[in-house]
């Protein structure tokens, strides 16, 4: 197991793709510290399931975020995978929304990542993957907040990796298309309010439309490629935005 004695925090990691990811890692040796929220006995059960910490903070605030990062302590492997969606049009986006996913989305992962630095340039070894969305390479409408923030998340990623690059430490994101998680399940009635369309016609006109191999990604798919970016065998893959989409990107 070659994450043994490595400590891995994964934001967002109560559900979906953040829980998919802290498996992986767990699986390969790494201590595992959970954040985010929802049901209290099934987060309990999943710490006791992989022996984890879970700090339950909030990072639309700088404040919450430093209040993680303290209670986490040193990390070697940061995952920023918390994030939110609104589907609205931009005539119609509540400000408050905008603001909110920007926060979560984006600004969370940089000052997670300031903070989590000095110990990885300490240690030698570091590494920080963020999960982006194939919306950080293309946009579609009525998303233009989360669009934004994905955007900035790849920018945020090659700006990471060559600072870091002298110091054995990579950052790099994973950009997978619509996966079957809370947040893709909770967006499709705004998605039917927005374009006047039924679930059905949302989940294959609009979802699955995009992706070629018309297949929903599964997030046991986005965990692996987590732990190959940590693996000494991707120390030279630095700065990239992997895709994993089913050719959606592709086009």
């Amino acid at each position: 197991m070659f994450l043994s004695g490595k400590r891995a925090l994964i934001t967002g990691s109560t559900s979906g793709i953040g829980l998919a990811i802290a498996r992986a890692l767990k699986a390969e040796g790494a201590e595992v510290i959970l954040n985010g929220f929802g049901d209290e006995g099934v987060i309990a059960d999943v710490c006791g399931e992989l022996d984890a910490r879970h700090i339950p903070a909030d990072l639309t605030s700088v404040a919450g975020v430093e209040e993680l990062m303290a209670a986490a302590g040193p990390v070697d492997v940061l995952v920023n995978n918390a994030g939110m969606q609104h589907v609205a049009p931009v005539e119609e986006f509540p400000a408050e929304k905008w603001e909110m996913i920007i926060a979560l989305n984006l600004s969370a992962a940089f000052h997670t990542a300031r903070l989590a630095v000095p110990h990885m340039k300490t240690a030698g070894w570091g590494r920080i993957i963020n999960t982006a969305s194939a919306h950080s390479l293309a946009a579609s409408p009525f998303k233009s907040a989360y669009v934004s923030a994905k955007h900035g998340i790849a920018g945020l990623t090659k700006t990471l990796a060559l600072e870091l690059a002298p110091f054995n430490i990579t950052a790099n994101c994973i950009s997978p298309g619509y996966v079957w998680t809370p947040l893709v399940e909770n967006q499709i009635p705004d998605t039917m309010k927005a374009r006047g369309m039924t679930r059905e016609q949302v989940m294959n006109d609009i979802l699955l439309a995009k992706q070629p191999t018309k297949k929903f990604v599964q997030v046991e798919e986005v965990g692996a490629m987590a732990v190959f970016l940590c693996r000494d065998e991707a120390q030279n893959i630095n700065g990239a935005n992997w895709s994993v989409d089913g050719g959606w990107t592709a086009e």
